[in-house]
């Protein structure tokens, strides 16, 4: 058992109501949530539509703060938004009058310590963006626009925007749910890479459970609202994965326990219990 400050996220018995009023009334968007996760950690949630599966990746960054219980992240007590996290969503949302590599360089001009220095270093920040444009296939493409990409290369894009400040953790909420299924296969053989290269903690939370098993190390389901954890799955598969295991039963079988699970949360009333 790993000491309790050697947790790089942990969530302590941690409730969160959206309003005061809702508080009054008891009705909580996510409740019980006890979560550990050790340092370099790939974590995926699933669960049915509305669990809370993105109320929890904003407890996670700090844009909420829980009605009840306490967030360590890094050592750290949450008090508010992290700098140490990236994070990429569905929609790419790269703002279409700046190029690809000048959306990668967003948040250097916006966050501290790098927003001060951006014009003293912005040789060398152009030279990381690139790099890691390089590095998802973008090569070529760092001087075009937005509308010159395809959805792909703009949630490749997407995903160095989040990784260019070097975080510690990166959250990302159903980021290749948009995409064909070789693209978004592509896409996570890219992720897995750079995962593994720079040992930065993930936290997924996605509706494909072929994408949970192949990503990561522990998969957690969440019971209906209000949200709360009900199945944790580590997936002992070897490392490094190669896309050849999705055809194993090895693979198959831990993708069907999981789909089981959440049949029996959508048919259940009430959340079924550890």
């Amino acid at each position: 058992m790993q000491a309790a400050d050697s947790y790089f996220v942990d969530f302590r018995d941690v409730w969160l109501a959206y309003n005061d009023e809702l508080l009054a009334q008891n009705h909580f968007a996510v409740e019980a949530i006890d979560l550990q996760i050790r340092q370099g950690e790939f974590i995926a949630i699933v669960g049915p539509s509305g669990c809370g599966k993105s109320t929890f990746m904003k407890l996670a960054t700090g844009l909420k703060m829980p009605s009840m219980g306490k967030i360590l992240i890094d050592g750290q007590g949450v008090t508010g938004p992290l700098k140490i996290s990236g994070m990429a969503f569905q929609a790419p949302s790269l703002l279409p009058w700046r190029t690809t590599v000048d959306n990668v360089l967003l948040p250097l001009e916006i966050v501290e310590p790098h927003r001060s220095q951006f014009k003293a270093k912005r040789k060398e920040y152009e030279a990381r963006a690139r790099a890691l444009l390089q590095k998802v296939g973008l090569g070529g493409y760092e001087d075009k626009f937005p509308w010159q990409l395809s959805g792909g290369m703009q949630q490749r894009a997407s995903i160095c925007r989040a990784l260019i400040h070097e975080p510690k953790m990166l959250l990302l909420d159903e980021p290749f749910g948009a995409l064909d299924a070789f693209t978004r296969e592509e896409l996570w053989c890219i992720l897995r890479d750079l995962q593994a290269e720079q040992k930065f903690n993930v936290i997924l939370v996605t509706h494909d459970l072929r994408e949970s098993v192949f990503l990561a190390d522990t998969v957690y389901v969440m019971s209906k609202s209000p949200g709360r954890f009900v199945v944790k799955r580590d997936i002992e598969l070897p490392r490094p994965r190669d896309l050849e295991i999705t055809y194993t039963k090895e693979f198959t079988d831990i993708v069907h326990e999981l789909r089981g699970h959440i049949g029996a949360l959508r048919k259940a009333g009430a959340p079924i219990q550890q």
